[in-house]
């Protein structure tokens, strides 16, 4: 939520904030003016007296006007609630604004406006009665985007009129929100994937391996520990409370790699290849990391998200939940990259933090690849080497109605398709119509290296 007062008032005699009251003449007050100038300029001619009060009173009145609207001070705050802040494509976001008079005096007729980008919808405006002092208004309104981004929500504005309407002034507030539109997800079914252990399961290596009470491996005393785990012997040892280690679980990892090169997809908008492997790779993450993995978004520049530490790999618990919404906001405005290869993204998959895919192999590779040319496809089949599981999803340009790009040499999608599986992949065609969630399934039910997507294991 925000909140803020408005700005560009002007105070008393500030020369410059008059003239900009002045431009504030409607149509009608313009009108006016130039009738009462025009009666005026006749009645000195042919030296009518009546004609030149009419003409005084025609041009004085806007003026008057625009010097009443230019004093009047409103201390008003307004504030602005967007809920949620983070909405998928396609969903609606409330904005709720509050308006609340702080001075001592009622204000008049006010027409409340926000400003909103275009693919939001149109910009919303509302009129406000009589507001009492300490007085209160609130409005809202819904905006939605079948595109994935990040849109300003303000500066909020008041617009004040005087009661004929021949002057109309814009108070602006400073302070605006940001909406941010992550890419649409499916929830996809729970399938044991080809070398995938689960997040905790019994296939989840332990950090430490407890066979008695002599192979305990014992820390210092800390403040909240419970005393029914201090380890007496140790303590005795050492001359200081110490307390038996717990054994934990250690998280299996996984990766989700997103190809984003200009040259491997062809075509934009909603239903364009690439928007389809956005979406897919935030179902993918947001699956895995429910089912209690340890997962990172690394994309073919070889950023990772959420960050360089532990590998640039998420925690567990709430840094987990954190580490969810970093990749869904960095989908809503991934695009794409100049880069022609997937060298650093092998780079980053090779050395999967200090000891690769959690030591052992036992990382969980998910690869959404574009057009790959027979270098970058030997260079994807190698990253097999070091992922105990590893998924591809193949888009391929033809299939979604475009054309590889000027120079782009690609072998058919059967043969990249083929050399994948021979290296241990996991490897799918992605046409377009297909939902992900049923490629997913199949995902589940294939056999690596055998070139079909049906048999089971």
């Amino acid at each position: 939520m925000s909140t803020g007062a408005p700005r560009g008032a002007g105070g008393p005699g500030d020369g410059g904030g008059l003239r900009a009251s002045l431009s504030g003449l409607t149509t009608r007050g313009r009108s006016f003016l130039a009738a009462g100038i025009a009666a005026a300029a006749c009645a000195y001619v042919l030296g009518q007296g009546e004609l030149l009060r009419v003409g005084l009173l025609l041009a004085l009145l806007p003026l008057i006007c625009v010097y009443a609207l230019h004093r009047t001070r409103y201390r008003v705050s307004g504030s602005r609630r967007l809920s949620p802040a983070r909405v998928p494509a396609g969903a609606e976001a409330r904005v709720q604004l509050r308006m609340d008079n702080v001075s001592r005096l009622p204000t008049g007729l006010l027409m409340l406006q926000d400003r909103v980008p275009y693919v939001l919808g149109p910009r919303p405006r509302f009129v406000l009665d009589r507001v009492e002092p300490g007085g209160r208004r609130e409005v809202s309104y819904r905006v939605r985007s079948d595109l994935r981004g990040r849109y300003p929500l303000g500066p909020l504005q008041l617009r004040l009129s005087d009661p004929f309407g021949l002057v109309e002034l814009t108070r602006s507030f400073s302070t605006y929100d940001t909406l941010t539109v992550i890419p649409r997800t499916e929830p996809l079914p729970p399938v044991r994937l080809a070398g995938e252990s689960n997040g905790y399961g019994d296939g989840s290596r332990r950090s430490l391996a407890l066979a008695g009470d002599d192979d305990v491996i014992p820390r210092g005393y800390r403040r909240g520990d419970d005393l029914r785990r201090v380890h007496w012997r140790s303590t005795a040892r050492y001359g200081e409370l110490m307390v038996r280690r717990e054994e934990q679980p250690q998280r299996s990892r996984a990766t989700v790699l997103l190809d984003t090169r200009r040259l491997g997809f062809d075509g934009a908008g909603p239903d364009s290849a690439f928007e389809w492997a956005v979406s897919a790779a935030a179902s993918s993450l947001l699956h895995v990391l429910e089912q209690g993995f340890s997962a990172r978004l690394l994309t073919d520049t070889g950023n990772s998200v959420p960050g360089e530490g532990g590998g640039g790999f998420s925690s567990g618990g709430q840094e987990s939940a954190e580490a969810a919404g970093l990749m869904m906001d960095t989908l809503a405005v991934v695009g794409h990259s100049d880069g022609a290869g997937l060298s650093r993204a092998y780079d980053a998959v090779r050395g999967g933090g200090a000891d690769g895919f959690g030591g052992g192999g036992d990382g969980l590779l998910i690869a959404f690849f574009g057009d790959l040319d027979d270098v970058q496809t030997e260079l994807a089949a190698r990253m097999r080497q070091r992922a105990s599981g590893a998924v591809a999803f193949v888009l391929d340009s033809a299939s979604w109605g475009g054309q590889p790009a000027p120079g782009h040499a690609v072998p058919p999608l059967e043969e990249r398709l083929r050399r994948l599986r021979d290296a241990g992949w996991t490897a799918l065609a992605a046409p377009p119509g297909v939902a992900f969630g049923e490629l997913w399934r199949q995902a589940g039910t294939a056999r690596v290296g055998t070139g079909t997507s049906g048999g089971r294991e």
